[in-house]
C-alpha cells in the first residue's frame, strides 16, 4: 500500500498553527489506528462515514500486480466471505480503492489478540488453550472449504468480551504469481502448502501467549518461521521461565507444534485442535475430549473384539455345563476381550446390588462362578467378532499389541511374589495396558501417529544422536492426555474399585521405585516391571535391548527382591521349565552289572584304610644301605 494520502489543504487556509490536524483517509474510510503490520498484510482500525461505525480493514502489503491478479484476489475473498462458521469473523464488505483490495470486518466483534495481551499480559494456560482451540476450529473449517490464511498473526485473532474467538483476514495475503499465470491451476496447490504454514504459525501464537513474550524476538510470525529449522537455524521450544506453570501435557503439545523436524509437527489444523481440545477438556474433569469420545464408542461398539469363538461354540453345543470352572477360566483368559467383559459384568453387578465384597473381583474362576453359565454365555455373545470395524492392517496391529500384552502377563506371572494368584497378576498386567488396547482399537490412526512420534528423528550434524519422544509425551501431543488416563477413565466407568485403579497405573519410567509396603503396591510394581521388560524386547538392537533389560531390572531389584537371573528365566520360560525339571528329577546313574557290583563290594574302601605314619611314608624313598644325614638314629 502506498503512503497514506492526507486531505489536501485549501490555498487560503489559516496558518498551520491554527488549522486542525489533517485526516488520513483510504477512500471513504477514515484511518484511525494501525493495529498490525506484517510482511504480507496490514490491519487498520477505520471509521466508515457511510455506515456510521468503526470497522477493521485487512489489506495486502503489496497490491496485485495485474488486473487478472486483482480479479483473482476479489474472487477468492468473496468466496471465503460466503463460508459461515461461528469461529470465522463475518465479512462486512469486500472492495477496492484504486488498485488496493480490502476486506472489512465489524469492530464490534472484539479486539485483536495483540490488544488483549497489551491489557492482560499473562493469561492463564487454560484461557490460552481455549482461545487457540476456537481459532483452530474456525481455521480447520476454512481449510476444509479450500481456503488458507497465509498470514496468521496475533492480530488475526479477534476476541469478544465474552471470550469468543474468530478468525479474521482469510485470503487477504494471497500468493504473488507472475502476471500471466493461470491462477486456477496454481491456487489449489498454494492452498495445500499454505495450510501447513498456517498451523505452524498458530503454534507460534500459542508459544507467544504462554511464554509472555515474542518468539525469537519477532513480532511478525512469518519472520519467525523463516528463522526456524529447517529454513533457518533457530529452535523453538517452550521456555521454563513462563508467567504461569505450564502443565506437562500442554508443554508437549506446544513443542510438537513447533518441532524442528517438519514431519513431527501438526500438519492439519484439525489434528492440532483435537490434541489441544483433549487437554483442555481433560482439565475440566473429563467432560469431553478423547475420554468422552472413547466412552461413547464403548457404548456403541464395545471395548475390544472377540479373538476366539471357543467359548461361544461350547455354549451353543450345550457342552459348557460339563466343563469345570478351571477349564472355563482357561478358555476365558485366552480371549482378552472376554476376560475384560467378565470383569466388567461381575464388578458392575456387585456395585449395583450393593453386595459387600472385599475389593474387586480379579479371578476368572470366581467371576464365572458368580455370573453362572448363563452369564458367561451372554458375555461371550455380547462381544463383536474379530476384527470389528478395523481394516486388515489395523487388525494386525491390534493382534500384535495383544500378543505383547499376553507376553507381559506371562512374565508378570513368573516374577510374581510367592503366594499371589497368577490369574490376578495376569489381569492386572492386562489392565495396565487397557488404554493402549482401547486406543489401538477405537483410534487406530491416533495410535499410529503416537508410534511415529516415538521414533527418533533423523540425525543431523548438530544433533547426531537425537532423542525420541516418550510414549507419554507423544500421547500428550496427539490426544492431550496420557494413555493411563484413558484406562483409568474406563475402569471408573466399569465401576472397578479404587484399589484396582491404583494398581493399573504403571510406574513412571522417570520416577524412582520405592519399597512397596502394601500388597497392591507390590503387585503394581511386579506388573510394571513385566511391561517394561516387554517394551525393552521390542528394541531391534540386541545390545541396546540387553541394556534396557538390565536397567529395568536394577530399578526394581531392591523393591521386588529380584535379580537378572530371575528376570532371564522369566523371559525364557523354556529354560526355566528345563531347570525346574532338572531339579525335581536328577539324572539317574547308569546301571551296573553283577560282576561290577561284586568287585566294588570286595574292593577295600580307601577311606577305611589306616593312614601310614610319617616314618613309614619315608621308607620307600630310602635305599637299603643309606641313612639320611640328619637322621638322629643313623649313628647307632
Amino acid at each position: 500500500m502506498p503512503a497514506t494520502p492526507s486531505t489536501p489543504a485549501p490555498a487560503d487556509s489559516a496558518p498551520a498553527a491554527t488549522k486542525p490536524a489533517a485526516l488520513r483517509r483510504f477512500g471513504r474510510f477514515e484511518l484511525r489506528a494501525l493495529l498490525s503490520k506484517s510482511g504480507r498484510c496490514m490491519v487498520w482500525l477505520v471509521f466508515d462515514e457511510r455506515l456510521g461505525q468503526e470497522l477493521i480493514l485487512c489489506l495486502p502489503r503489496m497490491a496485485p500486480n495485474s488486473p487478472a491478479a486483482l480479479a483473482h484476489w476479489l474472487r477468492m475473498a468473496n468466496a471465503v466471505a460466503r463460508v459461515q462458521h461461528p469461529n470465522l469473523a463475518p465479512v462486512i464488505e469486500v472492495g477496492q480503492v484504486e488498485q488496493w483490495p480490502f476486506v472489512a470486518y465489524d469492530r464490534a466483534l472484539g479486539e485483536t489478540l495483540d490488544e488483549r495481551l497489551a491489557r492482560q499480559a499473562a493469561p492463564l494456560p487454560v484461557d490460552a488453550a481455549d482461545w487457540i482451540c476456537q481459532y483452530l476450529e474456525g481455521l480447520a473449517f476454512a481449510h476444509e472449504a479450500g481456503h488458507a490464511h497465509r498470514d496468521v498473526q496475533c492480530a488475526s485473532l479477534l476476541i469478544s468480551p465474552g471470550n469468543q474467538v474468530r478468525v479474521m483476514g482469510l485470503e487477504v495475503a494471497q500468493e504473488v504469481f507472475p502476471a500471466n499465470v493461470d491462477f486456477n491451476a496454481v491456487a489449489r496447490r498454494a492452498v495445500r502448502e499454505s495450510a501447513q504454514e498456517d498451523v505452524l504459525c498458530v503454534g507460534l501464537m500459542l508459544h507467544r501467549i504462554l511464554g509472555g513474550r515474542h518468539v525469537l524476538e519477532q513480532s511478525d510470525l512469518q519472520l519467525t518461521v523463516q528463522q526456524m529449522q529447517p529454513l533457518g537455524r533457530e529452535l523453538v521450544r517452550m521456555s521454563w521461565e513462563t508467567p504461569h506453570p505450564i502443565p506437562e501435557a500442554l508443554r508437549a503439545i506446544c513443542n510438537r507444534a513447533t518441532d524442528r523436524q517438519a514431519r513431527q509437527r501438526y500438519h492439519m489444523a484439525r489434528s492440532f485442535y483435537r490434541a489441544l481440545d483433549g487437554w483442555r477438556t481433560s482439565v475440566a474433569q473429563d467432560q469431553g475430549g478423547p475420554i468422552a469420545l472413547l466412552l461413547d464408542k464403548l457404548q456403541r461398539i464395545g471395548h475390544l473384539p472377540s479373538s476366539s469363538t471357543a467359548l461361544l461354540r461350547v455354549g451353543q453345543s450345550s457342552a459348557m455345563e460339563r466343563q469345570h470352572a478351571s477349564a472355563l477360566s482357561t478358555l476365558a483368559l485366552q480371549d482378552m476381550a472376554l476376560s475384560l467383559e467378565l470383569l466388567r459384568r461381575v464388578n458392575h453387578s456387585l456395585k449395583q446390588n450393593g453386595a459387600a465384597v472385599d475389593g474387586t473381583v480379579l479371578n476368572m474362576q470366581r467371576a464365572i462362578a458368580m455370573l453362572g453359565l448363563e452369564g458367561l454365555q451372554q458375555a461371550a455373545r455380547a462381544l463383536k467378532p474379530w476384527p470389528g470395524p478395523l481394516s486388515e492392517i489395523q487388525a494386525a496391529m491390534l493382534k500384535s499389541l495383544m500378543g505383547r500384552v499376553q507376553q507381559a502377563g506371562r512374565i508378570a506371572q513368573a516374577l510374581r511374589p510367592a503366594g499371589y494368584d497368577g490369574e490376578v497378576v495376569y489381569l492386572i498386567t492386562v489392565m495396565q495396558n487397557l488404554g493402549r488396547l482401547l486406543l489401538q482399537y477405537h483410534f487406530p490412526d491416533d495410535a499410529q501417529q503416537i508410534r511415529q512420534l516415538m521414533l527418533p528423528p533423523e540425525p543431523t550434524a548438530e544433533h547426531p544422536h537425537p532423542a525420541s519422544l516418550s510414549e507419554q509425551a507423544a500421547a500428550f501431543a496427539v490426544l492431550g492426555c496420557d494413555l493411563d488416563s484413558l484406562g483409568v477413565a474406563v475402569a471408573r466407568h466399569w465401576n472397578l474399585g479404587d484399589e484396582l485403579i491404583h494398581m493399573i497405573r504403571r510406574q513412571s519410567p522417570e520416577a524412582p521405585v520405592r519399597h512397596s509396603e502394601t500388597d497392591s503396591d507390590l503387585l503394581r510394581l511386579s506388573c510394571s516391571l513385566a511391561n517394561e521388560l516387554v517394551d525393552a524386547l521390542q528394541i531391534p538392537d540386541p545390545r541396546r535391548q540387553q541394556q534396557a533389560i538390565e536397567v529395568a531390572t536394577r530399578r526394581y531389584a531392591r523393591a521386588l527382591g529380584l535379580g537378572l537371573r530371575e528376570v532371564h528365566l522369566a523371559l525364557n520360560p523354556a529354560a526355566a521349565q528345563a531347570q525346574e525339571e532338572a531339579a525335581a528329577h536328577p539324572p539317574a546313574t547308569p546301571a551296573e552289572s553283577l560282576d561290577e557290583l561284586e568287585a566294588r563290594a570286595l574292593r577295600p574302601d580307601p577311606q577305611a584304610l589306616p593312614k601310614p605314619s610319617a616314618l613309614r611314608s619315608r621308607l620307600p624313598s630310602m635305599s637299603a644301605g643309606t641313612v639320611p644325614k640328619n637322621d638322629p638314629g643313623g649313628a647307632r
